[in-house]
């Protein structure tokens, strides 16, 4: 949008104003990862190791079915994009182990 001219018709009127930036709200932070939260996770899944449904999309994976992959993840995770991450996630776990 282009700025108020200060006059009271056209396409930009309005009273001219400066524009405040605004302050970052704490909700804007939600969902990044903490330093500890992270550390805590890698342990779990270092003691735990992965669900039978992660280890068969390793193996799918493995010998190169990277669509059935998607589709096992689609269907025990329920979205796309949750989906789409956890292959990843397991397609990295397998790049590690080489």
């Amino acid at each position: 949008t282009m700025p108020a001219t200060g006059i009271s018709v056209g396409l930009n009127k309005g009273h001219i104003v400066t524009k405040r930036d605004k302050v970052a709200r704490p909700a804007s932070r939600k969902g990044v990862l903490n330093k500890r939260v992270k550390f805590i996770r890698e342990l779990v899944r270092e003691v735990a190791g992965y669900a039978p449904y992660e280890r068969r999309i390793q193996e799918l994976l493995k010998v190169g079915k990277d669509k059935r992959a998607l589709k096992l993840a689609k269907k025990k995770l329920g979205t796309h994009k949750r989906a789409k991450s956890k292959r990843e996630e397991m397609a990295g776990v397998l790049r590690k182990r080489k």
